[in-house]
């Protein structure tokens, strides 16, 4: 790995070739940045954040309350009212039901999918490939100013030190046929990569990156008949930039935003004492762990965005906290939804708040669904089982329709009542917020993106 010091001798061969070498999860960071974009006109300029709430969120308790239906189905805790004439969303909905005009809640979404995975992010109608690595493939691995990756997977590790290390129940490092070259970077707290990207170098010393860049070129040519130096590619040299220019460690450094707006985003206020370690994923700290991280994970998303990444999946749900079976793994879904629920509304009001207040509602669209709904009808002890046939979903940002509610749920709220939405269809919608879909179909080595944009967007979603 890396080894940059500050030594005030010249670079030599062996250390720039340990720099052009720099590793992204097995693959060199030069093979990375040579993996370009082959046309910027196909590209809108937007970007998206999933942010995938693995386990199953319940409509009842989110966005599409039932609170007339009998107790057996009945919303669990009270509703409240939103910013839209006559819609009710649950109860830890509060700060987003004030926020309602800004954003689209779709009633009519299902899954078609009853397990623990990571669709629709991940799995057949993705074309078993990150939708983040299907975007890659096409405006390339990194960023062609700020060398940024254009692909990137947040965990709660990202962005604290104090917390159970997240994972999914599933590889959200699939690349599918686009290949290895479009895997996610996935930033950790403490991790390696970190690390060397932050060149653990005193500020005064990369005050002129050209002269660094000189250096390599100065070296190049004094060393042309060394084998391992005749390869010293477009990819090598740009990734010599990203470390010089530092964008990708300045954008994971939240010490670096505005004060104000971290303490904005932190939720670490909604994480119990207790732990809810009544539950054997409260005992594993999984509960807590989404509390504390979920909002600055939001908001390392935005700043990855800023920095040039076009797709960011944050993913703090860690094997599921948003499954409410009420057994012994799992809490029921009065505690669940204070467990998860607050965290979650208040995460994503405070950025729907900071984008609205930095000018950029239009250029990053958020994504919030899970794997699948839950059950209309309550289990015995209280919980919600697996549910595919219906399951919340919100949209904000990047085009997206403001204050809207598309579709409707049957009354017990387990079936779409209007046409239903589907996952080809959110993916549909993805692809034309990134794409000019137009360009792309002209394209042959790009017709397998082209086919995933042919279902239609979610009707009334963008545009409005």
């Amino acid at each position: 790995m890396l080894a940059v010091h500050t030594s005030a001798a010249q670079p030599n061969r062996r250390r720039f070739l340990t720099v052009g070498g720099l590793a992204l999860g097995g693959l060199s960071l030069s093979s990375l940045c040579a993996a370009r974009a082959a046309s910027p006109a196909l590209e809108t300029g937007k970007s998206v954040i999933f942010l995938f709430q693995q386990g199953g969120p319940s409509q009842f308790e989110t966005f599409d309350p039932k609170p007339d239906e009998p107790v057996e189905i009945r919303t669990v805790g009270g509703v409240i009212k939103t910013a839209l004439p006559g819609v009710v969303f649950g109860e830890t909905m509060e700060q987003l039901a004030a926020r309602a005009d800004k954003f689209t809640v779709v009633r009519s979404f299902a899954t078609g999918n009853g397990g623990h995975n990571i669709q629709p992010l991940v799995g057949p109608d993705t074309q078993s490939a990150n939708i983040g690595s299907l975007y890659s493939s096409v405006v390339g691995a990194t960023h062609p100013v700020t060398a940024t990756p254009t692909n990137a997977v947040v965990f709660p590790q990202a962005v604290c030190k104090d917390v159970a290390k997240g994972q999914g129940r599933g590889d959200f490092a699939q690349t599918g046929a686009v290949g290895a070259a479009y895997a996610p970077f996935i930033p950790g707290e403490g991790g390696q990569l970190q690390k060397d990207l932050r060149l653990n170098l005193a500020p005064d010393r990369f005050k002129d990156r050209r002269a660094l860049l000189s250096g390599f070129d100065d070296l190049r040519e004094g060393v042309e008949g060394d084998s391992q130096l005749r390869d010293f590619d477009r990819g090598q040299r740009q990734a010599c930039e990203v470390l010089v220019s530092g964008a990708v460690a300045s954008a994971l450094d939240l010490s670096r935003e505005d004060p104000k707006v971290l303490a904005k985003y932190d939720t670490a206020k909604y994480a119990a004492k207790h732990n809810w370690e009544k539950s054997a994923r409260g005992k594993r700290g999984y509960y807590t762990g989404h509390a504390k991280s979920v909002g600055k994970a939001l908001l390392l998303a935005r700043r990855l965005c800023e920095a040039g990444c076009g797709f960011v999946t944050v993913h703090t749900g860690y094997e599921g906290v948003w499954d409410m079976h009420a057994d012994g793994n799992n809490l029921n879904v009065k505690d669940g939804m204070e467990a998860v629920g607050r965290a979650f509304d208040h995460a994503v009001a405070a950025f729907i708040d900071d984008l609205e207040a930095r000018g950029l509602s239009d250029k990053i669209l958020l994504v919030a669904t899970g794997e699948m709904g839950r059950t209309p009808r309550l289990n015995k002890t209280g919980g919600r089982d697996h549910w595919a046939k219906l399951a919340p979903l919100l949209l904000y940002g990047g085009g997206a329709a403001r204050g809207k509610v598309i579709g409707r749920s049957t009354r017990d709220g387990g079936e779409p009542a209007s046409d239903p939405v589907g996952a080809p269809n959110l993916i549909s919608t993805i692809l034309h917020t990134t794409f000019d879909m137009g360009q792309v179909r002209l394209k042959p080595a790009l017709s397998a993106i082209s086919r995933l944009g042919e279902p239609n967007p979610i009707p009334g979603a963008l545009g409005g």
